[in-house]
C-alpha cells in the first residue's frame, strides 16, 4: 500500500487529475447504476407476485361461485376458465389434501420441476429448478367436502434475462462512460496545466538564460492566464529592480572611489615631499577635507535613501494644512539664501493632507535645494499651492539650465545626474530626487517633473486631500 501511495505521490500532475476524475465518474456511474439495477429487480419481482396474487383471487373466486366438486374440477369449463387466466411459462395446480391432482393446467412449464405440497397456510417462495428460476405461490381452499392446496407457479426466464441484460448494459456504458471520461479529463488536464508547465518551463529558462525570459501569451483569460501575467510583470519588475541595484551599485563605487583616490593622492603627496611645504599642506589638507564632506554627504544620503525605503509611517503622522506648512518652510530657504527670491501663491489649498510633517519637509528641501542648484544666474523659484481632483499639489517652478527631455525619465533613478561634470561642479550626490519619491509613495502620493532646457523645470508634488 505504501508503494502504491508512492507512485500515486510520483505521478504528474497531469495524470492524478485524469485518474482522480477517471475515479469520481466510475464510483458515480457505478453507484448510480447499481441502485437502478436493485430498484428495478425490485419493482419487477413485486409486478410478479402481484400477478400471481391476482391469479390466485381469480381462482378461489371461480371455486367458490361453482360450488365445485372434484368431478367438476375436470369438466371442460374449469380447465377452459383457468386456461385463459394462465400466462405463458405458469401452471396451476389444485392437489388434495394428500398431494394427488386434482386440476392441472400449465403453458410452456413443467410441473414435474415442482413438487406437490399440501399447505395450510398461504405462502409465497422462490425455487430453482436447474438454471431455471421459479416463483411459487400456495394457498389452502375448501369446497363442500373437498379440500386442498391452489398451487401457481411462473417460471422467471424473461425477468432473469431481462435482468442479465440490464445489467451488462449498464456495465458497458459504465466502461465507455469511465474510458469517456478518462479521455475528457486527460483533455481537460492538458488544457488545464498548459500554462502552469508553460510558467515551468519559463522558470527553468530564467534559471539557465537569465531574468529576460517570459511566459508566452496565454489567451483563455482565466485565473491561470491572470496568475502567468502577474508572472510576466513580477519579472519586468524584477529586472527593473537588478538593472538599477547593479547600476547603484556601479555608481555608488564610482561616487565612492573618486574622493578615496583624491584622499589618497593628497596622502601621498603630504608623505612625501608637503610635510615641510606649506602651501602643498594647506592645499592638501583643503582638498581632502572638501573630499571628505563629500564622503560624508555620500553617507547621509545612502542613509536617508536607505531610511526611505523603509519608512514608517505608524506613529508620527500629522494632520498638516499645506499653506501655513509652505510659508514656515520657505521662510527657512530665505534664510539660507538670501540672494533668491522665493515666491508663493496658494489657490484654495483649505484641505490637509496626512503624513509624517519631517518626511513632507525633507521631500520640499530637496525639491527647493534642486531648484536653487540649478537657477544658474536667474535666481527667482515660484511656488505654488493647489487643489486638484481631490488632491492637494505643490509646484516647484525654478527659471534655471533645465533638463533634456530624454533625460527627465531617469532623473529619479539613485546616483543619476544629467550633467555628471557640472553635477560635480555644483554639487549633490544624485540621491535627493530618488529619496523624495521613496517617500512620497508611502503616503499614496505622487511626483512629477516637466522641463525645457535653458528655460527651467517644475516639479510637483501630489497628495490625497483630507478633510480639514
Amino acid at each position: 500500500m505504501r508503494r502504491i501511495t508512492d507512485w500515486l505521490k510520483r505521478l504528474p500532475v497531469i495524470w492524478k487529475l485524469m485518474i482522480g476524475a477517471t475515479l469520481l465518474i466510475f464510483l458515480l456511474f457505478a453507484t448510480y447504476n447499481f441502485a437502478q439495477y436493485l430498484v428495478l429487480k425490485h419493482w419487477m419481482l413485486k409486478q410478479e407476485r402481484d400477478a400471481l396474487h391476482v391469479m390466485m383471487s381469480q381462482v378461489q373466486g371461480y371455486l367458490q361461485e361453482q360450488q365445485a366438486t372434484k368431478e367438476s374440477l375436470e369438466s371442460p369449463e374449469a380447465i377452459s376458465f383457468i386456461r385463459n387466466i394462465l400466462g405463458k411459462n405458469q401452471m396451476i395446480r389444485l392437489i388434495d389434501d394428500k398431494g394427488a391432482n386434482l386440476l392441472l393446467v400449465t403453458n410452456h412449464f413443467n410441473p414435474k420441476w415442482i413438487t406437490p405440497l399440501p399447505s395450510t397456510t398461504s405462502s409465497l417462495q422462490d425455487a430453482w429448478h436447474g438454471e431455471d428460476h421459479i416463483l411459487i405461490y400456495r394457498t389452502p381452499f375448501a369446497i363442500k367436502n373437498e379440500s386442498g392446496t391452489v398451487e401457481m407457479a411462473t417460471n422467471l426466464e424473461t425477468f432473469d434475462h431481462f435482468n442479465a441484460t440490464l445489467l451488462w448494459v449498464m456495465v458497458i456504458g459504465g466502461f465507455l462512460a469511465v474510458c469517456i471520461s478518462a479521455a475528457s479529463g486527460w483533455a481537460i488536464a492538458k488544457q488545464f496545466l498548459r500554462p502552469v508547465k508553460a510558467l515551468a518551463v519559463t522558470i527553468q529558462n530564467v534559471k539557465q538564460n537569465g531574468l529576460q525570459e517570459r511566459v508566452g501569451n496565454i489567451g483563455n483569460g482565466d485565473e491561470l492566464s491572470q496568475l502567468a501575467s502577474l508572472f510576466n510583470e513580477l519579472m519586468d519588475q524584477l529586472e527593473v529592480s537588478f538593472r538599477q541595484q547593479k547600476q547603484f551599485v556601479d555608481d555608488a563605487s564610482h561616487e565612492l572611489r573618486t574622493p578615496i583616490t583624491i584622499l589618497e593622492g593628497h596622502l601621498n603627496m603630504l608623505n612625501r615631499w608637503g610635510k615641510k611645504d606649506p602651501a602643498i599642506l594647506d592645499e592638501s589638507l583643503n582638498a581632502s577635507l572638501q573630499e571628505v564632506r563629500r564622503l560624508k554627504g555620500l553617507v547621509q544620503g545612502l542613509l536617508a535613501l536607505s531610511r526611505s525605503d523603509s519608512a514608517t509611517l505608524t506613529d508620527q503622522i500629522e494632520r498638516i494644512r499645506i499653506e501655513p506648512f509652505m510659508a514656515q518652510t520657505i521662510q527657512r530657504m530665505e534664510d539660507l539664501y538670501p540672494e533668491f527670491a522665493f515666491r508663493m501663491k496658494a489657490e484654495g489649498t483649505g484641505k490637509m493632507v496626512r503624513i509624517n510633517p519631517l518626511h513632507l519637509e525633507q521631500m520640499l528641501l530637496i525639491v527647493i535645494e534642486n531648484a536653487v542648484k540649478y537657477s544658474a544666474e536667474h535666481k527667482e523659484i515660484d511656488i505654488r499651492c493647489y487643489e486638484e481632483n481631490k488632491r492637494v499639489c505643490i509646484s516647484i517652478q525654478d527659471y534655471g539650465i533645465g533638463i533634456p527631455t530624454a533625460e527627465i525619465q531617469h532623473v529619479f533613478d539613485r546616483f543619476y545626474r544629467v550633467d555628471r561634470a557640472r553635477s560635480r561642479e555644483i554639487g549633490g550626490t544624485g540621491l535627493g530626487l530618488a529619496i523624495a519619491k521613496n517617500l512620497i509613495s508611502h503616503y499614496q502620493g505622487e511626483i512629477d517633473m516637466t522641463s525645457v532646457e535653458d528655460e527651467g523645470t517644475r516639479v510637483t508634488l501630489s497628495f490625497p486631500a483630507v478633510s480639514s
